[in-house]
């Protein structure tokens, strides 16, 4: 189920939020399992799965983040296991850091290699956001060219992730 669909909105990386909470409103109304209990189980059933696609469908659509991935994901851009192809530069850079982070032997260096990665990192979402930004407004073969760039801003931010999470571990020596 394509939770876009099922709100009726058109797809997009930055939705409108308060409509998105109307519609969320909207179906649990409609779906809340207590307005069918004289119904009978298969009809009793249906509804509770309308409900779960409902609060599953706000809990990804009003999250920027898992909303990012579930756009990624309808379009087959984020696959299980898959291995990005990342650029050269960015991973030599991404190396250098770790290296340095290896060998990092005061709160100072830390704070500066943390700097340095949260540079990176605002980079990244400045590229996002300016990818998605007016997404559901360009022709098809211009939101296939956008969306490959968010994929790669993505898996960028995903490695970045276990970096930060390596400073946070470093972090904790000093």
């Amino acid at each position: 189920m394509n939770y876009f669909e099922f709100y009726g909105i058109e797809e997009s990386f930055t939705p409108d939020a308060a409509l998105l909470k109307k519609k969320f409103y909207e179906l649990s109304k409609k779906y809340h399992p207590d307005f069918y209990a004289n119904e009978d189980d298969e009809k009793q059933q249906e509804i509770l799965e309308l409900s779960t696609i409902n609060n599953k469908a706000y809990q990804t659509l009003s999250d920027p983040y898992k909303r990012l991935e579930y756009v990624l994901s309808l379009h087959e851009l984020l696959k299980e296991g898959a291995k990005p192809q990342l650029p050269a530069d960015f991973l030599m850079e991404m190396m250098d850091v770790n290296e340095r982070l290896m060998e990092v032997d005061s709160a100072t260096e830390l704070g500066h290699i943390t700097a340095e990665v949260l540079a990176v990192e605002d980079d990244i979402n400045q590229k996002i956001t300016s990818a998605t930004s007016g997404y559901a407004h360009l022709n098809d073969t211009a939101k296939e060219e956008r969306l490959n760039e968010i994929a790669d801003c993505y898996y960028r931010q995903k490695y970045l992730l276990r970096i930060k999470e390596s400073l946070n571990t470093f972090a904790s020596r000093f």
